[in-house]
Parts: C-alpha cells; structure tokens; sequence
C-alpha cells in the first residue's frame, strides 16, 4: 500500500468520512485514513481520481507524498497570534457590552462592528465549509451546528453570544490541533532513529550512502555517536549501544565481536564494523515505525461504535431542536424567540467532539507510550484487550528460561567415542537457528579446532521434533525421544530431571544423546508473581519433556502446564485453554519467541513476542511485540494498558456525561449559549487534556 500525508486534516468525522466514501469506489482495493497521524494508506489503480473526491469531500485537505519532515504541518505562532489579536478584539466588545458605554450610541455601533468582525475572522472557514457541505448534501457535521446556532443567534438579537460561540469554537480548535500536534510529533522521536547515511566499507575505502543501497553481506562502519544503520553481526570492534530508543532501556548493552546489533542504537564507545544481516527495508528500524505509525489503523469496538454514535447522533439533535422551535410555542405558549433560542444553545450543546477525537487519541497515546517503553503494540483494539487480559500462556525455553543452553554431559550408546557423536550432532545442527543446536554447535567450537563436515546434505528441520541430514551418503537425525518414535529407532529413554536430552541416531541406529541445560530467567518469578497478583491466571506450553517442563513449572509456582508438545499440539490445547474462559469478553494472551509459536500467537486474543531472540515468523504474527527479551515488559505493558482504557472510561463518562446534562438544561431553558458553548468546547478541551495524559 501508497501512504500519503493528508494535510489539514483537523477533524475525526472528515477523516471517517474520506475513508468511507473511498472505500465504495472502483479504483480503490484497500483504504484506511488515520485521524491520529493524519496519513492515509491506500492501494489504488488512479490517485487523481482520489485526490479529486478527497477536494470534493474537504476542499482544504491536501494529498502529498509522505516524508520524515511533514509529520505534521499546524502553524503554531500564526494560528495563535491571530486567534490572540481577535481574542483581544472579543475581550473589548464584551467589556463595552457590560459597561454604561453601551448606552453610547458610538460605542453600541463599535461593539457590534467589532463582534461581526471577530465573527466573520473567525467563523469565515466554519461558514464557507457548512455551504460547501450543504451543496454536497452532506448537512449533519459540527460546521453546519455551528453556522445555523450562530446565525439564528445573529436573528434574534444575541450577537455578543453568537460571536462569543465562535471565539471559544476557535479556541477549542487551536488547542484541539495543538494536542493533536503534539501528539503526532510524539512520532517524531521514533522518526529521530532512522539512521540517514552508513559508511560503506569497500576495496579499503570507506564511502557515505543512503542506507538503503547497502546490500546483505556489506561491511559497514559505525564511528563513537553515529547510528548503527542495518541489523547486523559485528565483525571487528568492541562497544557500548544506547538502545533506548529501540527498547526503552536505560542501561547500555556490551557488545563485543559475534553481538548481533539493531539499526537505530547508538554507538557510544567504540568503532565497530558490522556485517549487514537484513537489507534496510526489513530492518529493526523500519519495521518498529511502520508498525507504531499503522497501529492506530485497528481500531477498538469503542472507536467503532463512536463513528457510528456521530453519524446518527447529530441529526438527531438537529430534528430535537427543531421540534423545540415549532412546538414548545404551539404548545405551552412560549414566546417564539425564546423557543428558537433554546433550539440555537441545544445545536450548540450537541457537537460530539469531545468524544469522537479524545477515545482514538488517547489509545494513540498509550501506544506512543508503550512504544517509548520497547513496548511495540500493533493496533489500538491489541492496547484494550491487554487491559482485559485473564489468562497468559507462555513458551518455555526463550521466554521463561534464557535459551542459553550449555551441554552438561554427552552419553554413547555403543563404540563410538564422545568426540565422534558431538562431531557427527554440531556437523547437522550448525544450519540450525534453535537454541539447543546452537549449544552443541558452540560447545563443538570451544574443545575443537577441527572444522565440521561441510559435506552435509538433504537437511530438514522437523518442528517439534528436531533435524535430519545426510552425511557421506548416511542418515542423521539429532532431536528428542519422539523424532526417534517417528522413525522407529529404538533407543534408551533417559529423564532428566530440569533438563533437556537431545538424541543423536545413526543410520537408523541410536548412538547416543546429550543432556542440555538451560537456566530460568532471572525476571520470570517476578513477572509470574505480578500476574498472580492481578488475578491473572498462568500457564505454561512447551515442546520439552515432562521433567524439564515440571522442573521450571515447579521453580516459577505454575500449576498448569503442557509438555511434549508439537506445534500442532499447542494449537489444541490453547484453543481448549480458550474455550475455558469464563466471561466471553475475557482476553486470552500467549507469549512465545520461536518459529514454532507462530501459530498460537495468531490464534490468541493478544499474541506477544519476545522481540529480541524472537524469530521474524513470531514477531509477524504477533499483536504485541517486546523489544528486548526481559518478562518484565508485561507488567509494564499491561500497566499501561489499563491507564489507557481507564481515561478512556473517563473520558466517555465525562463527555456522555455533560452532554446529556445540558441538552435537558439548554431543553427547559434552563441552558444559555455560553453554557452551551463549555459543554462542547469545554468538554473537548478537558477530554484532550486528559487524553493527553495516557502518553506519559
């Protein structure tokens, strides 16, 4: 999909409206127009006929190329001196309104000159979009509230009031945009990590080129305080990084020769030379901006159902003014200018601004907060249902143990020596990206110098079950107890309490097995002791054998647990974990790092990966992805979660609240348009600022 930057785009309904209407044409397959950042990503066969029914919805929305410079485009200082300088002009038409200058009739003509001139200033916009709007037929939104209770207001006499409407509708807007401003220029500091230049390293030179052209394999060098700008394995050098823009951690992270390193962390010590891993498209970097800028795109049922509240809402109001207007004279004798008066404040009582901008703003915020954090949350619906969340299931090794496995011990089963079966399991698992082939593969290194036998073929990675290959013409498999059931090998089941055993046969012959270790991290009982606290309930999936899954089960106090599990087993028995539930709006996560776990976390209500170890089929499939490898991002991120849907709470409560209030106050007259004008601009103001506060 094309993204574009939609420019004075300052109005949620207009951004639902663009999307809406898009969607129903013919060059469109696929849109989503984002209020937040004020982007829209599209894939479309004709972009001027899109661009022209964006012009024929919002005139002053403008379609351009996305880059990092226009993020946001509100003009701070001439919006505010002007809306100051008009401001002023207001301040001093009220006070000759409430002073015995109004008997002048100098100074009665000079206030009434300055309030229609502060009214056509500030209103001008509001009025030529209404009749714009009204040509299209599109007749129920807040311009078309705000020019008809104004300009009845003119009608009846109420000019201070009328002008007063737009003066504070004016404020309302500038500090709505400026939140908004703000908020999307919270991006910014994600924007501030892509890395702009990298130093190439070639026939011996070194040459500066945009990321972008550098290609896998590369040489690049990063000097003390430039970006890393390509994932990478470093090659040459030793360092410190500051990946606290990446992973909100504070402490900077040793790095010596072998690290694999992100783009978008800072060197901070020393020179380091980096073989590229992933061209720049695929790196770290980019792939957290897509996914913090799009996140926003999913919305909650919250947000959906506001767009359809806003839609009905608003002509409902309207029709209720109405019927004030030409029955209350009709029927209980009130004077006719009163009955229009109270129809005007009721119009101005009922914009929905207040609700339909704060709800997406403020889970705009908790995702800006999460990422912040290391925290990356791909859509705003993920971010409620972790407030929601019951029941965590985890993977074991990767997740709550390091996955750092060491062998403990290397056991034969007949003649050959331990020397021959560690040469015969390195040789097959060194293509191997799993924790466990990758012990055995550096235990190999550390005692031997001997280089392993490149002459292996036919190798197949089994899920579940662990590798197979063909050396010299000869069949290997090196894997757990049920990789030898499935080929009918018979073999000496050994238990090992804590601990992992990785078989090793031999042209279809058991020749013996090794006992891997692995360690429990050292935040698991924390974070397991955190979700018992918050009543959440915890279980454990894994593919390792009974003892070892028992073992770590038994240390980190969880009492539900799952072992010897295939890929496919784990799906089972998470979607019997799901129908469990006990209330159908509780949320089921899972929380897993490898290839294998992929399928689990696309089938539960919030997926989390572990980001740092975490495979590129797991992150994909993740809702949630935790940018370093540390459990304690669950606390954190279930934390702000909840604050998040808290002020939304608030917010709805607050703004329903006040709303419905008024509308039966400014109904019986009991409501006058000043009222009438803080019960919307007000309201809005107070639900921003609050919203504001889920970024902190």
């Amino acid at each position: 999909m094309e993204k574009y930057k939609l420019q004075n785009l300052d109005c949620a309904v207009c951004a639902n409206k663009i999307e809406n209407v898009l969607k129903k044409r013919d060059f469109v397959t696929n849109v989503t127009v984002n209020f937040n950042t004020a982007t829209m990503s599209i894939d479309t066969t004709d972009i001027n006929q899109v661009k022209k029914v964006i012009k024929n919805l919002e005139p002053e929305v403008k379609v351009v190329k996305i880059d990092k410079d226009n993020i946001d485009d509100f003009d701070f200082k001439k919006g505010g001196i002007a809306l100051a300088i008009f401001t002023l002009f207001f301040i001093i038409g009220m006070v000759i309104e409430f002073s015995s200058l109004k008997n002048n009739q100098i100074f009665y003509i000079a206030k009434n000159s300055i309030f229609i001139l502060v009214y056509i200033f500030l209103g001008r916009h509001i009025l030529l979009k209404a009749f714009k709007n009204i040509l299209r037929g599109q007749i129920f939104d807040e311009n078309f509230l705000m020019s008809i209770s104004t300009i009845g207001a003119f009608f009846i006499g109420a000019i201070s009031e009328a002008c007063g409407v737009m003066v504070f509708y004016s404020i309302g807007e500038f500090f709505q945009k400026l939140s908004l401003h703000r908020s999307r220029n919270s991006i910014k500091s994600l924007v501030n990590i892509r890395p702009e230049y990298a130093n190439l390293e070639k026939d011996g030179n070194i040459i500066t080129i945009s990321p972008d052209d550098v290609q896998v394999g590369d040489i690049v060098l990063v000097k003390v305080g430039e970006k890393i700008p390509l994932d990478g394995s470093i090659t040459e050098g030793d360092s410190f990084l500051d990946t606290k823009a990446l992973t909100g951690e504070s402490t900077p992270q040793h790095v010596g020769i072998g690290s694999s390193v992100l783009a978008g962390t800072i060197n901070t010590t020393g020179i380091l030379k980096i073989e590229v891993t992933k061209p720049y498209k695929n790196s770290s970097v980019v792939r957290i901006l897509e996914l913090v800028e799009e996140a926003t795109n999913k919305k909650t049922n919250t947000e959906n159902f506001l767009t359809t509240f806003a839609k009905y809402y608003t002509p409902i109001v309207v029709i209720l003014a109405i019927l004030i207007a030409v029955f209350l004279p009709l029927l209980f004798k009130i004077p006719i200018e009163k009955a229009l008066y109270r129809a005007l404040v009721l119009l101005v009582i009922s914009c929905p601004c207040a609700l339909v901008i704060s709800i997406p703003l403020t889970y705009f915020c908790g995702i800006g907060s999460s990422s912040k954090n290391g925290i990356l949350v791909k859509g705003s619906n993920y971010l409620n249902n972790l407030a929601l969340v019951k029941k965590i299931a985890f993977d074991k090794t990767g997740t709550l143990t390091k996955g750092s496995f060491k062998v403990l011990d290397i056991v034969c089963h007949g003649d050959i020596t331990k020397e021959k079966l560690l040469y015969l399991a390195a040789s097959v698992e060194k293509s191997s990206n799993h924790p466990i082939a990758k012990s055995i593969v550096n235990f190999y290194n550390e005692i031997h110098e001997e280089e392993l036998n490149r002459d292996v073929t036919n190798y197949r990675e089994l899920a579940g079950f662990g590798v197979s290959a063909t050396i010299s013409g000869v069949d290997i498999l090196v894997g757990n107890s049920k990789l030898l059931d499935k080929y009918s090998i018979d073999y000496k089941n050994i238990q090992v309490d804590g601990n992992s055993v990785v078989f090793i046969a031999y042209d279809g012959v058991s020749i013996g097995h090794m006992v891997i270790g692995d360690e429990i991290k050292y935040d698991s009982l924390v974070t397991i002791d955190y979700l018992k606290k918050r009543k959440i309930d915890v279980a454990m999936l894994t593919g390792d054998n009974e003892a070892s899954a028992k073992s770590v089960a038994n240390s980190l106090g969880i009492y539900e647990y799952y072992h010897s599990l295939l890929p496919e087993d784990k799906v089972s028995i998470f979607e019997k974990i799901i129908s469990e539930k006990r209330n159908k709006n509780d949320k089921i996560a899972f929380i897993g790092d490898g290839i294998n776990d992929a399928p689990v976390l696309s089938l539960a209500d919030i997926g989390i990966s572990m980001g740092g170890i975490g495979s590129d089929a797991a992150i994909e499939s993740a809702d949630v992805v935790f940018m370093t490898d540390s459990l304690t991002k669950i606390e954190k991120s279930i934390d702000i979660a909840k604050k998040t849907r808290v002020i939304v709470i608030q917010n709805i409560v607050f703004s329903l609240g006040v709303k419905i209030l008024f509308l039966g106050l400014g109904a019986f007259g009991l409501a006058n348009m000043w009222e009438a004008v803080f019960s919307d601009v007000g309201v809005t103001l107070i639900a921003l600022l609050n919203a504001m506060r889920a970024f902190k």
